[in-house]
Protein backbone atom coordinates (compact mmCIF):
# COMPACT_ATOMS: atom_id res chain seq x y z
CA UNK A 1 0.00 0.00 0.00
CA UNK A 2 0.79 3.49 -0.56
CA UNK A 3 -0.70 5.47 1.94
CA UNK A 4 0.58 7.20 4.73
CA UNK A 5 -1.97 6.06 7.57
CA UNK A 6 -1.86 2.33 8.43
CA UNK A 7 -5.36 0.78 9.49
CA UNK A 8 -5.77 -1.57 12.28
CA UNK A 9 -5.10 -4.51 9.67
CA UNK A 10 -1.93 -3.53 8.45
CA UNK A 11 -0.74 -3.82 11.95
CA UNK A 12 -1.28 -7.60 12.27
CA UNK A 13 1.82 -10.06 11.28
CA UNK A 14 0.51 -11.65 8.21
CA UNK A 15 0.26 -15.79 8.55
CA UNK A 16 3.27 -16.23 7.19
CA UNK A 17 5.36 -13.40 9.20
CA UNK A 18 3.17 -14.75 12.65
CA UNK A 19 4.95 -17.93 11.68
CA UNK A 20 8.27 -16.84 10.97
CA UNK A 21 8.19 -15.03 13.98
CA UNK A 22 7.31 -18.14 16.06
CA UNK A 23 9.92 -20.02 14.66
CA UNK A 24 12.37 -17.60 15.57
CA UNK A 25 11.06 -17.37 18.80
CA UNK A 26 11.94 -21.17 19.35
CA UNK A 27 15.48 -20.77 17.40
CA UNK A 28 16.03 -17.88 19.63
CA UNK A 29 15.37 -19.08 23.04
CA UNK A 30 17.88 -18.60 25.29
CA UNK A 31 19.95 -15.92 23.09
CA UNK A 32 18.90 -13.01 25.16
CA UNK A 33 19.07 -9.27 23.68
CA UNK A 34 22.52 -8.26 21.68
CA UNK A 35 21.64 -4.79 23.01
CA UNK A 36 22.15 -5.78 26.73
CA UNK A 37 25.11 -7.45 25.72
CA UNK A 38 28.73 -6.00 25.46
CA UNK A 39 29.18 -4.52 21.59
CA UNK A 40 31.57 -7.22 20.50
CA UNK A 41 28.98 -10.02 21.71
CA UNK A 42 26.51 -8.29 20.58
CA UNK A 43 27.86 -8.44 17.44
CA UNK A 44 28.61 -11.73 17.68
CA UNK A 45 24.73 -13.01 18.10
CA UNK A 46 23.97 -10.75 15.14
CA UNK A 47 25.96 -12.62 12.99
CA UNK A 48 25.16 -16.00 14.02
CA UNK A 49 21.42 -15.15 13.77
CA UNK A 50 21.36 -13.87 10.68
CA UNK A 51 23.60 -16.13 9.23
CA UNK A 52 19.97 -18.05 8.44
CA UNK A 53 18.88 -15.53 5.88
CA UNK A 54 21.93 -15.81 3.91
CA UNK A 55 21.69 -19.18 2.62
CA UNK A 56 21.17 -20.12 -0.98
CA UNK A 57 22.69 -17.32 -2.43
CA UNK A 58 21.85 -16.04 -5.88
CA UNK A 59 24.81 -16.58 -7.99
CA UNK A 60 27.04 -13.97 -9.76
CA UNK A 61 30.00 -12.91 -10.12
CA UNK A 62 31.74 -11.06 -6.60
CA UNK A 63 34.87 -9.17 -6.49
CA UNK A 64 36.43 -8.34 -3.15
CA UNK A 65 38.91 -5.15 -2.29
CA UNK A 66 39.14 -2.55 0.00
CA UNK A 67 38.87 1.17 -0.22
CA UNK A 68 41.24 3.66 1.49
CA UNK A 69 39.60 5.82 4.88
CA UNK A 70 40.48 9.57 4.92
CA UNK A 71 41.59 8.50 8.03
CA UNK A 72 43.86 5.69 7.54
CA UNK A 73 42.36 2.50 8.08
CA UNK A 74 41.00 -0.05 5.06
CA UNK A 75 37.52 -0.76 4.30
CA UNK A 76 36.35 -4.00 3.23
CA UNK A 77 33.93 -3.94 0.09
CA UNK A 78 32.05 -6.55 -2.16
CA UNK A 79 30.89 -5.86 -5.52
CA UNK A 80 28.11 -8.36 -6.94
CA UNK A 81 27.73 -7.84 -10.44
CA UNK A 82 24.79 -9.97 -12.04
CA UNK A 83 24.91 -10.99 -16.11
CA UNK A 84 24.12 -7.28 -18.36
CA UNK A 85 24.50 -5.13 -14.89
CA UNK A 86 23.93 -1.48 -15.39
CA UNK A 87 24.61 1.15 -13.29
CA UNK A 88 25.85 1.21 -9.42
CA UNK A 89 24.29 0.48 -5.77
CA UNK A 90 25.87 1.37 -3.29
CA UNK A 91 24.43 -0.64 -0.64
CA UNK A 92 24.85 0.51 3.08
CA UNK A 93 23.70 -2.29 5.88
CA UNK A 94 21.73 -1.67 8.91
CA UNK A 95 22.23 -3.07 12.58
CA UNK A 96 21.90 0.24 15.12
CA UNK A 97 24.82 1.45 13.59
CA UNK A 98 26.83 -1.27 16.00
CA UNK A 99 25.51 -4.51 14.22
CA UNK A 100 25.81 -6.20 11.30
CA UNK A 101 28.44 -6.93 8.74
CA UNK A 102 28.29 -7.54 4.78
CA UNK A 103 27.61 -11.21 5.37
CA UNK A 104 24.44 -10.59 7.76
CA UNK A 105 23.02 -8.78 4.27
CA UNK A 106 24.44 -10.76 1.47
CA UNK A 107 21.34 -12.35 0.04
CA UNK A 108 19.25 -9.00 0.45
CA UNK A 109 22.19 -7.32 -1.64
CA UNK A 110 22.58 -9.92 -3.96
CA UNK A 111 18.26 -9.59 -4.51
CA UNK A 112 18.71 -6.44 -5.03
CA UNK A 113 21.54 -6.66 -7.80
CA UNK A 114 19.43 -9.02 -9.72
CA UNK A 115 16.20 -6.52 -9.26
CA UNK A 116 17.76 -3.67 -10.48
CA UNK A 117 20.21 -4.70 -13.36
CA UNK A 118 22.85 -3.58 -11.55
CA UNK A 119 25.93 -3.41 -9.81
CA UNK A 120 25.41 -3.65 -5.97
CA UNK A 121 28.56 -2.26 -3.57
CA UNK A 122 28.72 -3.45 0.13
CA UNK A 123 31.11 -2.68 2.76
CA UNK A 124 31.93 -2.96 6.32
CA UNK A 125 31.79 0.62 7.69
CA UNK A 126 32.94 1.49 11.49
CA UNK A 127 30.48 0.32 14.04
CA UNK A 128 29.51 2.28 17.04
CA UNK A 129 29.96 2.25 20.44
CA UNK A 130 34.04 2.07 19.40
CA UNK A 131 33.08 4.01 16.91
CA UNK A 132 30.45 6.46 17.27
CA UNK A 133 28.90 9.33 15.06
CA UNK A 134 30.37 10.09 12.38
CA UNK A 135 32.62 7.24 12.63
CA UNK A 136 30.50 5.45 10.05
CA UNK A 137 29.05 8.32 8.05
CA UNK A 138 32.93 9.31 7.22
CA UNK A 139 33.19 5.54 5.76
CA UNK A 140 29.99 5.89 3.52
CA UNK A 141 31.93 9.16 2.55
CA UNK A 142 35.54 7.54 1.71
CA UNK A 143 33.45 4.95 -0.03
CA UNK A 144 31.57 7.76 -2.38
CA UNK A 145 34.36 9.63 -2.46
CA UNK A 146 36.38 6.85 -4.12
CA UNK A 147 33.66 5.75 -6.81
CA UNK A 148 33.39 9.49 -8.09
CA UNK A 149 36.97 9.71 -8.13
CA UNK A 150 37.47 6.48 -10.72
CA UNK A 151 38.56 3.97 -8.20
CA UNK A 152 39.61 1.12 -9.87
CA UNK A 153 38.02 -1.67 -8.57
CA UNK A 154 34.73 -0.18 -10.10
CA UNK A 155 35.71 1.16 -13.89
CA UNK A 156 33.31 -1.18 -14.96
CA UNK A 157 30.38 0.22 -12.79
CA UNK A 158 29.24 2.71 -15.27
CA UNK A 159 25.67 3.98 -15.96
CA UNK A 160 23.42 5.31 -13.11
CA UNK A 161 24.14 5.82 -9.31
CA UNK A 162 21.81 4.88 -6.06
CA UNK A 163 22.94 4.88 -2.84
CA UNK A 164 20.35 2.67 -0.57
CA UNK A 165 20.26 1.07 2.71
CA UNK A 166 17.85 -0.06 5.61
CA UNK A 167 17.35 0.97 8.95
CA UNK A 168 20.37 2.78 10.49
CA UNK A 169 21.99 1.93 6.46
CA UNK A 170 18.96 4.09 5.88
CA UNK A 171 19.93 6.55 7.81
CA UNK A 172 23.40 6.80 6.68
CA UNK A 173 22.62 6.64 3.30
CA UNK A 174 20.70 9.51 3.71
CA UNK A 175 22.91 11.77 5.97
CA UNK A 176 25.55 11.00 2.78
CA UNK A 177 23.26 12.70 0.78
CA UNK A 178 23.73 16.10 2.92
CA UNK A 179 26.61 15.35 3.30
CA UNK A 180 27.40 15.75 -0.47
CA UNK A 181 25.24 18.69 -1.07
CA UNK A 182 27.12 20.34 2.11
CA UNK A 183 30.76 19.93 0.64
CA UNK A 184 28.97 20.31 -2.89
CA UNK A 185 30.15 16.51 -4.19
CA UNK A 186 28.60 14.96 -7.09
CA UNK A 187 25.59 13.20 -6.10
CA UNK A 188 23.86 9.92 -7.02
CA UNK A 189 21.17 9.72 -9.41
CA UNK A 190 18.65 8.68 -6.91
CA UNK A 191 18.27 6.40 -3.41
CA UNK A 192 16.38 3.35 -1.92
CA UNK A 193 15.61 3.45 1.29
CA UNK A 194 14.45 0.79 3.42
CA UNK A 195 12.39 1.25 6.71
CA UNK A 196 15.21 4.04 7.76
CA UNK A 197 15.79 5.71 10.94
CA UNK A 198 15.19 9.40 10.21
CA UNK A 199 15.01 11.09 14.07
CA UNK A 200 15.39 10.30 17.60
CA UNK A 201 11.66 11.00 18.73
CA UNK A 202 10.69 8.47 20.82
CA UNK A 203 7.23 9.75 21.10
CA UNK A 204 5.91 8.69 17.92
CA UNK A 205 2.51 6.77 16.87
CA UNK A 206 5.11 3.73 15.92
CA UNK A 207 7.43 4.41 18.56
CA UNK A 208 4.45 4.04 20.96
CA UNK A 209 2.14 1.49 19.23
CA UNK A 210 4.84 -0.98 18.74
CA UNK A 211 7.22 -0.19 21.19
CA UNK A 212 7.18 -3.96 22.53
CA UNK A 213 7.93 -5.54 18.94
CA UNK A 214 7.64 -7.97 17.57
CA UNK A 215 11.60 -7.92 16.95
CA UNK A 216 12.49 -5.02 17.19
CA UNK A 217 11.42 -2.39 20.21
CA UNK A 218 11.69 1.39 21.45
CA UNK A 219 13.88 -0.07 24.09
CA UNK A 220 16.38 -1.58 21.64
CA UNK A 221 16.45 1.65 19.32
CA UNK A 222 17.24 3.71 22.73
CA UNK A 223 19.69 2.04 23.37
CA UNK A 224 21.44 2.05 19.36
CA UNK A 225 21.15 5.60 19.83
CA UNK A 226 22.91 5.75 22.97
CA UNK A 227 26.03 3.84 21.39
CA UNK A 228 25.38 5.81 18.44
CA UNK A 229 24.85 9.58 19.48
CA UNK A 230 24.91 9.93 23.45
CA UNK A 231 24.16 13.42 23.75
CA UNK A 232 20.93 13.92 23.01
CA UNK A 233 21.41 17.94 21.40
CA UNK A 234 23.92 16.68 19.24
CA UNK A 235 20.92 14.54 17.74
CA UNK A 236 19.81 17.31 16.76
CA UNK A 237 21.68 17.89 13.84
CA UNK A 238 20.46 16.82 10.21
CA UNK A 239 23.42 14.73 9.56
CA UNK A 240 22.49 12.48 12.51
CA UNK A 241 18.52 12.94 12.17
CA UNK A 242 17.84 13.70 8.58
CA UNK A 243 14.46 14.73 9.55
CA UNK A 244 15.55 17.69 11.46
CA UNK A 245 17.16 18.88 7.85
CA UNK A 246 15.82 22.30 6.28
CA UNK A 247 12.92 22.57 3.82
CA UNK A 248 15.88 23.86 1.19
CA UNK A 249 17.89 20.79 2.34
CA UNK A 250 15.43 18.41 1.69
CA UNK A 251 13.89 19.69 -1.53
CA UNK A 252 17.96 19.53 -3.17
CA UNK A 253 17.80 15.41 -2.41
CA UNK A 254 18.21 13.23 -5.29
CA UNK A 255 14.55 11.54 -6.16
CA UNK A 256 13.93 8.56 -3.91
CA UNK A 257 12.06 5.80 -3.27
CA UNK A 258 11.19 4.87 0.60
CA UNK A 259 9.45 1.62 1.75
CA UNK A 260 8.24 0.60 5.70
CA UNK A 261 7.15 -2.21 7.67
CA UNK A 262 4.10 -1.77 9.12
CA UNK A 263 4.79 -3.74 12.73
CA UNK A 264 8.00 -1.22 13.18
CA UNK A 265 8.39 1.47 16.01
CA UNK A 266 10.49 2.98 13.36
CA UNK A 267 7.30 2.63 11.06
CA UNK A 268 6.40 6.78 11.91
CA UNK A 269 10.14 7.68 11.00
CA UNK A 270 9.48 6.94 7.04
CA UNK A 271 5.67 8.53 7.37
CA UNK A 272 7.00 11.71 8.79
CA UNK A 273 9.56 12.32 6.29
CA UNK A 274 7.55 11.28 3.24
CA UNK A 275 4.79 14.00 4.40
CA UNK A 276 7.65 16.31 5.16
CA UNK A 277 8.74 15.67 1.16
CA UNK A 278 4.94 15.96 0.14
CA UNK A 279 4.54 18.87 1.77
CA UNK A 280 7.76 20.55 -0.23
CA UNK A 281 6.01 19.32 -3.33
CA UNK A 282 8.01 16.39 -4.10
CA UNK A 283 6.70 12.97 -5.64
CA UNK A 284 8.95 10.49 -3.93
CA UNK A 285 7.82 7.14 -4.14
CA UNK A 286 6.88 5.30 -0.63
CA UNK A 287 5.33 1.76 0.31
CA UNK A 288 4.00 0.58 3.26
CA UNK A 289 4.29 -3.33 3.86
CA UNK A 290 1.32 -4.29 5.68
CA UNK A 291 1.88 -7.21 8.74
CA UNK A 292 5.76 -7.78 8.32
CA UNK A 293 8.08 -6.39 10.79
CA UNK A 294 11.38 -4.14 10.71
CA UNK A 295 14.21 -5.99 8.79
CA UNK A 296 11.73 -8.15 6.84
CA UNK A 297 13.82 -8.07 3.91
CA UNK A 298 15.89 -10.34 5.49
CA UNK A 299 13.63 -12.75 5.31
CA UNK A 300 13.62 -13.44 1.24
CA UNK A 301 14.23 -16.96 1.80
CA UNK A 302 10.86 -17.43 3.75
CA UNK A 303 8.59 -14.02 3.15
CA UNK A 304 7.29 -13.67 -0.16
CA UNK A 305 6.71 -10.04 1.10
CA UNK A 306 10.93 -9.52 0.92
CA UNK A 307 11.06 -11.16 -2.22
CA UNK A 308 8.54 -8.10 -3.49
CA UNK A 309 10.05 -5.03 -1.85
CA UNK A 310 13.54 -6.45 -4.00
CA UNK A 311 11.78 -6.30 -6.55
CA UNK A 312 10.08 -3.36 -6.03
CA UNK A 313 13.17 -1.54 -5.05
CA UNK A 314 14.69 -2.67 -8.17
CA UNK A 315 12.35 -1.47 -10.39
CA UNK A 316 12.36 2.14 -8.24
CA UNK A 317 15.95 2.43 -9.33
CA UNK A 318 15.33 1.81 -12.66
CA UNK A 319 11.94 4.35 -13.23
CA UNK A 320 14.32 6.92 -11.05
CA UNK A 321 17.19 7.31 -12.63
CA UNK A 322 15.81 6.66 -16.50
CA UNK A 323 16.65 10.72 -16.96
CA UNK A 324 19.35 10.62 -14.94
CA UNK A 325 21.71 13.45 -15.17
CA UNK A 326 25.27 11.69 -15.49
CA UNK A 327 27.89 12.26 -12.80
Amino acid sequence: MTGLQPTDADLIPTERMQWILERLAKEDAGLGDPTLLSAPEGRELAEQTNARWNSDLPGMPIREFSIDAREGHSIPCRLMSPEGADGLIVFIHGGGWAFCSMATHERAARLLALEAGAHVLTFDYRLAPEAPFPAGLMDCMSVWTAITAGHKDLAACSGPRAVAGDSAGANLALTLLLMMQDAALPRPDAALLFYGVYDANFETASYLGQKDGPGLTRAKMMRYWDWYVAATDDRKSPLVSPHQASDDQLRKLPPMFFNAAAVDPLRSDTENLVRQLRSLGRTDPYTLYPGVVHGFMQMSLELPEARKAAAEAGRAFRELTRSRITI
